[in-house]
């Protein structure tokens, strides 16, 4: 999970990376400007490359790297976002009955 509390920063990171990249095309680049400034999650897919969060890390050959992120509502006090668990009931003892 990632807090955004400051998502026009995002927003303006994200516009800033995409006008730096010299090899993308003009029609592209319209297109991510676009996406960047509708949905802060696009601006942080074009801010963070799976690539380097891997690169670093011995044994590791990346093949193929995807990711989504969407926006959600945080409410800490929800049972959903008991982040000290794992998905499933990994915890319990198995039923030997």
């Amino acid at each position: 999970m990632l807090e955004v509390p400051d998502t026009q920063a995002l927003t303006g990171a994200a516009l800033e990376h995409i006008k730096a990249d010299e090899f993308m095309p003009d029609e592209e680049r319209s297109h991510a400007e676009a996406a960047v400034r509708e949905d802060e999650s696009e601006a942080l897919a074009y801010l963070v490359d799976p690539t380097d969060l891997v690169v670093d890390i011995p044994g590791v050959e990346l093949a193929q790297a995807s990711w989504s992120s969407e926006p959600v509502e945080y409410d800490p006090e929800s049972m959903e976002w008991d982040l000290d668990e794992e998905d499933g009931d990994f915890d319990q003892e198995p039923d030997n009955a």
